[in-house]
């Protein structure tokens, strides 16, 4: 049967990235910390040659199938140079997109939940060179450092989103599991969001968020901060979900 795609084409333009997205397949997802399953968002996609007319996008959802079906990001560059063996291509761009969750304890009860984080690794395969960014994005509780300052009692505080990307090259593609960077966004807010909570927990998370208020611009250093200490190639972004005002506060930094 003749290969259409294989045709060569004449334009001579070279395409960055062409391939499938909003692929959803069962991924089980391990670390060496999380272990989960789940189903997970795919995209692959090629550099495609300017002589080529097109890729072969049935073999992605084989390279999905036979490779990614058991995901660790540590083994994502092993798999990307497989991949564009398999395409024969000069770059080549995975992404696994899904949720995982950790156990949060109450503070007062011991009552323990799980806590849903979003969680994306896109890895990138160009000529022999091999860049892993693994995104986490998880929620926290801010309190407005202003609020309490200016009022004779309480002080308003809001649910924030925040998102660490950690880039990772090479012999080390995952410099930061996501369990730890999970723990590192917790550190740079007020207090914790935990999704079951009795009294006694609401009434210590409430004192812990107004003994540490923080700005939407002191999350974002402080988290900056920290990934800098440990030496990592970082960006942060952060999103007020605010209660008092009818917009959002955000604070973005590109490390």
């Amino acid at each position: 049967m003749h290969d259409i795609q294989n045709e060569v084409d004449a334009r001579g333009i070279e395409i960055d990235q062409v391939g499938i997205s909003g692929l959803r397949y069962p991924v089980y997802f391990e670390d060496g910390h999380l272990r989960q399953e789940g189903i997970a968002d795919v995209e692959v996609t090629v550099r495609l040659q300017h002589d080529r007319r097109g890729t072969h996008m049935s073999r992605m959802v084989a390279l999905t199938h036979e490779h990614l079906q058991r995901f660790d990001p540590r083994n994502l560059p092993h798999i990307l140079k497989i991949g564009a063996d398999l395409l024969d291509a000069p770059a080549l761009t995975v992404t696994v997109a899904m949720p995982v969750s950790t156990t949060v304890v109450a503070p007062a009860s011991g009552a323990e939940s799980r806590q849903v984080h979003d969680v994306r690794v896109e890895g990138r395969w160009d000529n022999g060179a091999t860049t892993v960014i693994t995104s986490v994005t998880s929620d926290v509780t801010s309190l407005c450092p202003c609020s309490k300052a200016i009022s004779e009692y309480g002080a308003h505080n809001q649910r924030s989103r925040v998102t660490l990307a950690v880039t990772g090259h090479g012999d080390t593609p995952y410099p930061l599991p996501v369990y730890d960077a999970v723990h590192l966004l917790e550190r740079c807010a007020s207090a914790p969001v935990v999704p079951l909570v009795k009294r006694p927990d609401e009434r210590v998370l409430t004192m812990q968020a107004y003994d540490h208020p923080v700005f939407v611009e002191d999350m974002a250093r402080d988290l900056s901060l920290v990934c800098r200490d440990r030496g990592l190639v970082h960006s942060v972004s952060i999103r007020n979900l605010e209660s008092i005002h009818s917009h959002d506060a955000v604070a973005h930094i590109a490390g």
